[in-house]
């Protein structure tokens, strides 16, 4: 899977998983703000991220990776 095709099944599954436009996910915004999680759905969205691309974010990993950008850097350097 390409950068392009990975931002794509990023943006459409966080998109229906929190109710929110794919518009609405760009690479530079802030993730929280733009899905309105909270500690629950910030759990949540580590094991859809899980489920759906393989990749396992630790704990003492997620708070540092803050925009849609950093997520799909993070996915690209640990897809499988």
């Amino acid at each position: 899977m390409n950068r392009e095709e990975l931002i794509k099944k990023v943006n459409e599954v966080l998109a229906e998983e929190f109710e929110k436009e794919v518009s609405d996910i760009t690479p530079d915004a802030d993730i929280y703000s733009t899905l309105e999680l909270d500690s629950l759905s910030l759990v949540d969205m580590v094991a859809l991220i899980d489920s759906e691309f393989g990749v396992k974010i630790p704990s003492s990993e997620v708070r540092g990776i803050k925009t849609f950008n950093a997520l799909y850097d993070y996915l690209e350097q640990h897809a499988q």
